[in-house]
C-alpha cells in the first residue's frame, strides 16, 4: 500500500529545498535534465517516459542521500514500458482534441472550399473557445498525474497504478500543488525573459522542487518501520 501524506506541501519551501538539494551538483542535474528531455523530444515521444523515469531516478537518489552520476539517467530504461504507457495516456488526448479542433480548417483547405468572412470567424471563434476549455482540462489532468513517473521509479508501480496513486496524492494536497504550479510558472517567466534560454537553467530547480514535493507526499518506504509481530514481546 502506498503511504500518502496530506496537507504537507508549502510551494516556496519546496522550491527552496529543491535548490538546496541540487546546488552543489547543479550542472550535473542540468545535464541530466537537458539531455533526457532532448532525447525524449527527438524520439517522437517514444523515449519520453524512459527519460522522465531516469531524470526522476537521479533526483530521488539525491534526496535519499545516494551518490549521483550521469549514467543514472539510463536507469530509466528499466521502466521503459510503464513509462511509455504513461506517456501515451498523457500525450494522445492532446493530439486527438487538437485534431478535432482544427479538422474543419484542414478539410476546408484540402477541399478548396471558400468560406465567407462570417463562416471563417465562426470557425475561428469556436476553435478558440474549445481550445481554451481543452487547455484548462489538460492542465488539471496533467496536474493530477504529475507524480506518475517518480511513482513508477520509486515504488515500481505499473503505469495505471502510478497514475491512480498520483491523482490521490495531488488531490489530498490540491492547494499546495496549485501553489507549487504558480511558483513554477513565475520561475519559468523569469527564465523566459532572458531570450528563453533561462528556462533551461531554472528547469532543474523546478524538477528538484517537484521531487521534494513528491517525497513529502510519498515518504520513502524505508522511513516507515514495520510494527513488531504479535509474538515479539513474549518471553520478555
Amino acid at each position: 500500500m502506498t503511504e500518502i501524506q496530506k496537507g504537507v506541501i508549502r510551494p516556496i519551501e519546496c522550491m527552496k529545498e529543491g535548490w538546496e538539494l541540487i546546488k552543489n551538483d547543479y550542472w550535473m542535474f542540468f545535464a541530466v535534465t537537458l539531455v533526457g528531455l532532448l532525447i525524449g523530444g527527438f524520439s517522437m515521444y517514444i523515449l519520453v517516459g524512459a527519460m522522465m523515469c531516469g531524470i526522476y531516478y537521479c533526483y530521488l537518489q539525491k534526496i535519499d542521500g545516494k551518490p549521483i552520476v550521469f549514467d543514472n539517467l539510463w536507469k530509466g530504461f528499466q521502466w521503459w514500458l510503464p513509462g511509455l504507457i504513461a506517456t501515451i495516456v498523457l500525450v494522445v488526448p492532446m493530439f486527438v482534441v487538437f485534431g478535432f479542433i482544427y479538422a474543419p480548417f484542414i478539410a476546408a483547405a484540402v477541399m478548396g472550399s471558400k468560406l465567407n468572412e462570417s463562416e471563417l470567424m465562426g470557425l475561428l471563434f469556436g476553435a478558440i473557445v474549445i481550445d481554451a476549455v481543452f487547455i484548462i482540462i489538460m492542465i488539471c489532468f496533467h496536474t493530477l498525474l504529475m507524480f506518475t513517473f517518480p511513482l513508477i521509479v520509486d515504488r515500481n508501480l505499473s503505469a495505471f497504478a502510478a497514475m491512480k496513486a498520483s491523482a490521490q496524492g495531488v488531490w489530498r494536497n490540491l492547494g499546495g500543488i496549485a501553489g507549487f504550479y504558480g511558483v513554477a510558472f513565475v520561475l519559468g517567466l523569469v527564465g523566459a525573459v532572458t531570450c528563453g534560454l533561462g528556462t533551461y537553467f531554472v528547469l532543474p530547480i523546478i524538477m528538484a522542487g517537484a521531487a521534494v514535493a513528491y517525497r513529502k507526499i510519498f515518504p520513502s518506504p524505508q522511513s516507515f518501520q514495520q510494527p513488531p509481530q504479535p509474538n515479539y514481546y513474549q518471553g520478555m
